[in-house]
């Protein structure tokens, strides 16, 4: 088993989407903990409007949080409401760059920060251990509320976005006054990542078997770009993307951190890789599949080429107020920035559940 490195011996990467056939056997595994609100029982249709075509944010900042520095981008009035939006990979903050304006246009104070590995957010020591786990991108949300002095927010956000909105919201909940959650309950746990799947299944994470070979690792480095455009594109087959949307984002990933962070995710989510002991504690308790309290909107794009679970699958995962909405209109992985208001919207509506 492979040990957490420092910025001196490091040089790895690794991906999300917890799996979705995974997701359910595990959620069979752990039983109906919770009951679903009755507004699960159906889901809601929602439009896809044409987005609005920002091209960057307007205020960018950096700030001290717990062992990081955060990079993150900052909309609307400082006292309005606070809205923290959740990148997944390979992707960065110009997921929300329409989502942002219109949330902030409502009044919202929006906050998008990189996540770890990410962009401009950088490790404040060179002996920190650079780990994906996701208890421990969680933690780095919370200490960014801190550092910031929110109390409460609502957490939206897709891929590792959506799971780590899950996990605050499920651990944390008195700091997580709502949530909007891309395909779901994304929680999971080293042991159900255990679980083998039919061979269709498994095909569909292949690029997680990859990154648990030195090839993988050395492979991704060597080609950060080439392969996210192909996640992209294998994740939202009906987005027609330009080269210019991509490239606002692929800056993201030069971050000297970022393949270190990713393949230590993914290597860690298959028991490849030891976690931080200051985590344990947490993962077992994620490990049960925690019930989320809060109003929750889930949302799914009808053309998601990412695995991912049906919404009847999780439902019971959330016992609080809940809906769970289709996004129409060709809509795949990357939910935020191929939809921007169908997904503002949600983040509206979950706020007066």
């Amino acid at each position: 088993m492979s040990k957490l490195e420092t910025s001196k011996d490091i040089n790895q990467p690794r991906r999300q989407f917890f799996g979705a056939a995974a997701l359910i056997v595990a959620a069979a595994q752990i039983g109906p903990i919770g009951s679903a609100n009755a507004q699960a029982a159906e889901s809601e249709q929602a439009p896809t409007p044409a987005p609005a075509g920002h091209t960057s944010f307007a205020t960018l900042k950096q700030i001290d949080a717990g062992t990081l520095n955060v990079g993150y981008a900052e909309a609307g009035p400082v006292n309005g409401p606070v809205v923290i939006l959740l990148h997944g990979w390979p992707y960065d903050i110009h997921s929300y760059v329409d989502v942002a304006p219109l949330l902030a246009s409502r009044g919202y104070r929006v906050i998008v920060p990189y996540l770890r590995g990410h962009g401009s957010t950088h490790f404040l020591s060179g002996e920190t251990v650079r780990n994906g786990q996701p208890s421990v991108v969680a933690l780095d949300i919370i200490a960014l509320m801190d550092a910031l002095k929110i109390e409460r927010a609502t957490l939206a956000g897709f891929d590792w976005g959506a799971r780590t909105a899950d996990i605050v919201a499920a651990l944390w909940p008195q700091r997580c006054k709502a949530l909007v959650s891309v395909s779901g309950y994304l929680i999971g746990s080293q042991e159900s990542g255990k679980i083998p799947l039919p061979p269709e299944a498994e095909f569909q994470w292949w690029y997680q078997f990859y990154f648990a070979t030195e090839r993988g690792r050395a492979g991704y480095d060597k080609y950060r770009r080439e392969f996210a455009k192909l996640i992209w594109r294998l994740a939202s087959p009906k987005w027609n993307f330009d080269d210019a949307t991509f490239d606002r984002s692929a800056t993201a990933f030069d971050n000297p951190d970022h393949v270190a962070i990713v393949i230590h995710n993914y290597r860690w989510r298959q028991g490849l890789a030891e976690g931080e002991p200051r985590c344990d504690a947490l993962e077992k308790r994620l490990a049960l599949g925690p019930v989320i309290t809060v109003p929750t909107i889930t949302l799914e794009g009808d053309a998601n080429g990412a695995p991912h679970p049906d919404g009847s699958a999780y439902a019971m995962k959330f016992s609080g107020k809940y809906s769970h909405r289709i996004i129409d209109g060709s809509v795949g992985h990357n939910l935020p920035q191929e939809a921007p208001q169908a997904f503002a919207q949600a983040v509206i509506d979950v706020d007066k559940l």
